[in-house]
């Protein structure tokens, strides 16, 4: 398989035999990576050439800079909300994302560091093994934006933390610390910062290791948990691309830039 045509992720491989593939966040912008138009795509089409390639046993998702992701690109956004060609195909996009990370065969691993938001916080959550720094600051920021939790909100944050405490962050956009994350049930694991990338290329190490079949079964079976949501994702997501045609969208990318709280 042939990754030389990603440009928003740098790809290498590492562990034995070489076989863990090292997907990384590129931040483009020299602090967060952003999801643009070409960033948002290449994160959604990457785990169908993972699937496809026999020689990776596992893939580690991890971000450069400052921190894990750093959500969707404002120029992006702006062109979601007013161009209705591009708020399709990155619909599109954004329903592959979730359904591309679940049916990949091969399992995820992500390390979350610093801030994890947008889409590259739908595939952290959604990886298999999902590792924080304990000062991660993971936050869905779309009630903040004027538009509802769509992504993978509606379909895995329920599933991973209950109910009571996904209404609470999703509606509200509090942040949750990787500690925190851990607690409640949203990570798998929260280590130390420095022991981050260790213990995630551990993990992944030890995946690569086992028996293959066994592991990606068992995989299928426990997202046919994620399958059954279907339904709420599918419709989560279309009430967040609905508001991106809204009033309240308008508001929330002037609030942002801006740096103020927004007046809905």
């Amino acid at each position: 398989m042939d990754y030389s045509h990603y440009t928003t992720l740098a790809i290498t491989r590492r562990g034995p035999d070489d076989c863990v593939l090292d997907i990384q966040m590129r931040a483009l912008n020299g602090k967060l990576p952003t999801a643009g138009h070409d960033g948002h795509r290449e994160l959604a089409q990457i785990w169908r050439d993972v699937g496809a390639d026999d020689t990776v046993r596992c893939a580690v998702l991890r971000g450069e800079g400052l921190g894990f992701s750093g959500g969707g690109d404002l120029a992006l956004v702006q062109d979601m909300a007013s161009d209705f060609e591009v708020r399709s195909r990155v619909w599109k996009e954004a329903r592959d994302l979730v359904y591309n990370v679940i049916n990949c065969d091969k399992p995820i691993v992500s390390a979350l560091h610093g801030p994890a938001v947008g889409a590259g916080l739908v595939a952290g959550l959604l990886a298999d093994i999902s590792v924080a720094a304990r000062s991660a600051k993971i936050v869905d920021g779309h009630t903040r934006l004027g538009v509802a939790a769509g992504d993978h909100a509606a379909i895995i944050w329920p599933l991973l933390c209950g109910m009571a405490k996904a209404k609470y962050y999703l509606m509200l956009c509090e942040p949750v610390t990787g500690e925190e994350a851990e607690r409640i049930g949203l990570v798998s694991l929260a280590v130390e910062d420095e022991q981050l990338l260790p213990k995630a290329y551990e993990i992944a190490d030890k995946l690569a290791q086992g028996s293959q079949s066994a592991i990606r079964w068992t995989k299928y079976s426990l997202n046919n948990w994620l399958r059954q949501a279907g339904p709420s994702f599918d419709t989560s997501l279309a009430l967040e691309f609905m508001g991106f045609a809204g009033p309240d969208v308008k508001e929330g990318i002037a609030s942002l830039r801006e740096r103020r709280a927004p007046r809905f």
